[in-house]
């Protein structure tokens, strides 16, 4: 084993759909790397990872959180994320800072709706993971067909390491395939200590099945040791050669399996990781633009190399700004002075953590692959790049996500309206899923989010952590205005603004573009080719380009930004104009032309996907289609019968618990966004 840090390092994700047992699989992992003592449980609400209160009474992962423990000869910086499809940017955040994942999947539920969301979000990533099939022990555990359901629904070339011995009430242990043993867990010592023992009987002809199997798809995946298994020449030297190789370049995902919550199995996961999982020295060096996106560039990712690195998340603390930072290259030190390049501004570190969940220990310096907290960036967004100064390099951003549902929020007095609006500023700051805005005419407080889960949660965490309880209206959705026709339209505006005369006048042409193409504001060729002579003064011809693109915030039907139109200036009137004359008949004639152009209002539109027994099928269809969903894909997984299909957001309100009364418990449903349209 290299004594090299880095590659002794395993920044690690663990993302699965929610109750997977991903936080009890956290759980196992600090408990087994002597990181903690003690292990909580998520039923109890003692998880170490799920510190937070809202995730401690539901029992779910709401915040990704990080922790840094080491086992053996690796470092790893283990990083719990959400499972709740309404908190799936935090996958993402991490997703984009992570070298390797732990996908987990329940023994009896396979692959669900959320598992393929992350999965899918993993590769578009390219990060090689490892499979665990927990929940080995529940009744109906079936890790032949969860296997299966790898290789279909998720696209993925499994390789069994581990197998379990009994399946349900019966499973007392795992076989490992490749060193042909039987692990049997201690319950005395919690999992810690454990007895490897020869195979027999019925396991051992099992386990010979799997080796087989797993043997085959690695001879199919690495060329290398292709020539070896066909000689029978290799050893288990080679064999977890291979298995690195061909995991590191994702061709394929090796399983395991136990069960978290009985202490079996985690384990062989951990040595996994160290053995298969790559360090950041395994992974393709990032690439990364100039400031001004002219040039592109893969980063050193030396630690000699100067400073650079990505924000991911943001957290307020008491007022203070703590950045979650992943350095990319070079090493960074307490009180060095680097540059915001997204921001072109300089901050200073001032002080850095290792992150322990809701625990800190502080450090000197950092060095290349290390993911750390840091107090300084007072600045820093979620996505921002920060860098040595001279380093003209920006990391790409991370995507934006659009909300899709909205409510309004009033404070009860003018007190609480100032501790309301320091609460938003600070999380808004923190999640940028969260929109927030104010509404001009009654004063309210417009909070926009990912789904009702996602602003419950932000009314729940106010309720604690600053003692208020604004009144809250009914959740609402988050539309988009367009057009559906060409049209013209043109803005007179002649009138004193206090001792100020203004004049401007400004016609243009609107027109539908496609769908999620975004807006394009341009002037006619006339006008951007004109004679210099004719051409119309540049300050004037700014400010009416203002003047669309504000106005486009707002639509003339439901006040809801405007999407998907292509804006062509087609004449402005330069004699006597003013600037803000100009400005304010823009906007005149943008709305003119949108009532024209038969104006019309897009509602966000969700994939569906409902799992049922095949006898709650039935009254799951008819309650769906009550919600205006359209069902495009009916099918049986696992045992179960799944649904697939769109509705509107606004007719899904309160559906999951009318889905749960309908079907007595037994149905359940994810929902995540797909695009803007009429429906």
């Amino acid at each position: 084993m290299s004594k090299d840090p880095m590659k002794q390092l395993r920044n690690l994700g663990i993302i699965a759909h929610i109750d997977a047992g991903k936080t009890t699989l956290s759980e196992r992992i600090l408990f087994y790397t002597s990181k903690i003592h003690r292990m909580g449980e998520v039923h109890d609400g003692t998880a170490t990872m799920d510190f937070m209160p809202e995730e401690q009474e539901r029992g779910i992962t709401i915040a990704a959180a990080a922790s840094t423990c080491h086992c053996k000869d690796w470092t790893l910086n283990l990083i719990d994320t959400p499972g709740h499809v309404d908190f799936t940017i935090e996958v993402e955040r991490s997703l984009r800072v992570l070298d390797g994942a732990v996908g987990v999947f329940c023994a009896v539920g396979g692959v669900e709706p959320q598992s393929e969301t992350v999965w899918r979000q993993s590769e578009s990533f390219g990060v090689p993971k490892l499979a665990f099939i927990n929940k080995m022990d529940r009744v109906g555990a079936d890790f032949a067909a969860v296997v299966d359901a790898l290789r279909e629904r998720l696209g993925a070339t499994p390789a069994a390491l581990t197998i379990p011995l009994g399946e349900g009430p019966d499973f007392y242990g795992v076989a490992d395939v490749i060193a042909m043993k039987k692990l049997i867990f201690d319950e005395d010592s919690q999992g810690r200590s454990m007895e490897v023992l020869e195979l027999e009987g019925d396991e051992l002809e099992a386990a010979q099945m799997w080796r087989e199997k797993t043997l085959e798809t690695l001879g199919e995946n690495d060329d290398e040791f292709m020539e070896k298994y066909l000689e029978e020449a290799y050893s288990d030297g080679d064999i977890h050669a291979a298995l690195q190789r061909a995991t590191l370049a994702r061709k394929i995902t090796p399983v395991l399996c136990g069960s978290a919550l009985k202490n079996a199995g985690v384990q062989p996961l951990l040595d996994a990781v160290g053995r298969y999982l790559p360090s950041p020295a395994d992974v393709p060096a990032p690439r990364a633009t100039s400031a001004d996106g002219s040039k592109e560039k893969v980063v050193d990712i030396s630690p000699a190399a100067p400073f650079c690195g990505l924000v991911f998340k943001v957290l307020m603390d008491g007022g203070r700004k703590t950045a979650l930072l992943r350095i990319y290259s070079g090493t960074l030190k307490e009180g060095d002075s680097v540059r915001n390049i997204a921001l072109a501004k300089d901050e200073r570190i001032s002080r850095m953590f290792r992150m322990d969940a809701d625990q800190q220990e502080q450090l000197s310096e950092a060095a290349s692959g290390d993911i750390i907290a840091v107090i300084g960036l007072r600045s820093a967004r979620t996505g921002d790049t920060v860098a040595a100064h001279g380093q003209d390099i920006l990391l790409e951003d991370l995507q934006a996500v659009k909300p899709v549902i909205s409510m309004a929020l009033e404070p009860r007095n003018a007190d609480e309206g100032k501790t309301l609006d320091e609460a938003l500023a600070r999380y808004a700051i923190e999640d940028p899923t969260l929109g927030v805005a104010q509404d001009e005419g009654s004063g309210n407080r417009i909070i926009s989010g990912m789904g009702e889960l996602h602003l419950e949660v932000i009314l729940e965490r106010m309720r604690r952590e600053y003692n208020i309880s604004p009144r809250a209206g009914q959740p609402q959705v988050v539309a988009r205005e367009t057009v559906r026709i060409e049209a013209e339209g043109s803005g007179l505006f002649d009138r004193e603004l206090g001792t100020v005369h203004h004049v401007g006048e400004v016609a243009l042409a609107i027109a539908p573009a496609e769908r999620d193409s975004g807006n394009v504001v341009r002037l006619s060729d006339a006008l951007a080719h004109a004679d210099p002579k004719d051409a119309i003064p540049r300050a004037l011809v700014e400010e009416v380009l203002q003047g669309i693109n504000d106005s486009l915030l707002s639509g003339p039907q439901t006040g809801y930004p405007v999407q998907d139109v292509i804006v062509t200036v087609t004449a402005i009137r330069k004699e006597g104009a003013t600037t803000a004359g100009c400005r304010m008949a823009a906007s005149m004639a943008v709305r003119d032309a949108m009532e024209k152009a038969r104006a019309t209002v897009l509602e966000p539109i969700m994939d569906v996907e409902i799992i049922a027994p095949e006898e709650a099928l039935g009254s799951s269809i008819s309650l769906f289609q009550n919600c205006g969903g359209k069902v495009e894909e009916l099918g049986e997984r696992g045992g179960m019968r799944y649904l697939a299909g769109v509705a509107p957001m606004r007719k899904l309100f309160g559906f999951s618990t009318s889905l749960r009364s309908a079907t007595q418990g037994r149905a359940g449903f994810t929902l995540r966004f797909k695009h803007y349209d009429s429906m």
